[in-house]
């Protein structure tokens, strides 16, 4: 309520109260995971266009249960995976679909930030005490730091099973350290790593086939914050002297790169999922591959939840539908 008198836009206590309201077009849905599929499934029987930040929801059954009344009220729906608009996700997808890299065997996806580490200023660490709650959250580092997830997804397609392993290095209720393994039928494996405990982890994407590899990296979100409270200055962005930001590539189906690795010149960024959501509005379209997207996310992160706990593979077919 604060913050909105401080912002000068109107507070609603109740949620029934703002879906009343005939100007109000569309919501944006950044609520707790645990309120995902209550809140989006009254919106969209209300009639408002929805974006929510990912994960659609913690089950594929809730995650469903939302896209179907979506379909139902026929309004827009897109998923907050800003990381599918990358240059460097755009490159190598275009790579893929030439068949530059072959046949895919291995891709290995990492994401990552001190969030969970204390330091001096900040006993309990840096990120807010509401990740921390399976209650809220419904989950840790892997269904936050979620970007390894569909990335894997987007480059090898959906995967038949998943198992995972959860660390819980500084004893919270939820994991803060996570690896994912996607197995297919090809026999490739895709990796998905997260974490809140690593310091200067970079982002890096490494997809590798049987005629060739393609590396990309650029400085995590924990060596950012580390260079801001050291005074190093902003200009840079906090990247400082670490990871280029450069799509290198050693492939023998690309001209110069077949005995040297090759720097490749990075494409334009694609529209954001955000300004993907109100051209589908105006245009009265739907996201299809977004909602896949989605919905495949959630069904991995679940799967991966389970594996965890039970330590044995978990098939995706296995999880309880809608």
């Amino acid at each position: 309520r604060a913050e909105a008198e401080r912002r000068g836009v109107r507070f609603y206590a109740n949620l029934d109260e703002l879906l009343a309201q005939p100007e109000i077009d569309g919501v944006i849905v950044d609520t707790p995971t645990s309120m995902h599929h209550d809140v989006m499934v009254a919106a969209a029987r209300a009639g408002k266009h929805i974006f929510t930040e990912k994960v659609i929801a913690a089950t594929l059954r809730e995650a469903e249960a939302i896209v179907a009344a979506v379909e139902q009220a026929g309004v827009a729906f897109v998923v907050s995976m800003r990381r599918l608009a990358d240059p460097a996700t755009v490159a190598i997808r275009q790579l893929i679909a030439e068949g530059a890299l072959g046949e895919l065997t291995l891709v290995r996806v990492r994401d990552s930030h001190s969030g969970a580490l204390r330091t001096e200023q900040r006993p309990d660490g840096w990120l807010p005490a509401q990740f921390y709650s399976p209650e809220q959250a419904q989950g840790g580092a892997l269904i936050d730091l979620c970007h390894p997830v569909y990335l894997t997804r987007a480059f090898l397609g959906r995967p038949e099973g998943v198992s995972a392993i959860f660390g819980h290095v500084t004893g919270r209720a939820v994991d803060d350290n996570a690896a994912v393994l996607l197995r297919y039928p090809s026999g490739a494996i895709g990796v998905a790593e997260t974490s809140y405990v690593a310091q200067y982890a970079p982002f890096s994407i490494e997809v590798h086939g049987t005629q060739g590899s393609v590396l990309y990296s650029e400085t995590g979100i924990g060596e950012m914050v580390a260079r801001f409270r050291s005074g190093a200055p902003r200009e840079d962005g906090g990247r400082g002297a670490g990871p280029d930001r450069k799509l290198r590539i050693r492939s023998d189906k690309v001209a110069g790169a077949e005995n040297q690795w090759l720097v490749r010149d990075l494409p334009a960024a694609l529209p954001s999922a955000f300004e993907q959501w109100v051209s589908h509005i105006q245009r009265g379209t739907r996201a299809t591959e977004n909602i896949a997207l989605g919905l495949d996310l959630t069904a991995i992160v679940e799967a991966a939840t389970r594996s965890a706990a039970t330590g044995q593979l978990v098939r995706l077919d296995e999880l309880q539908r809608a």
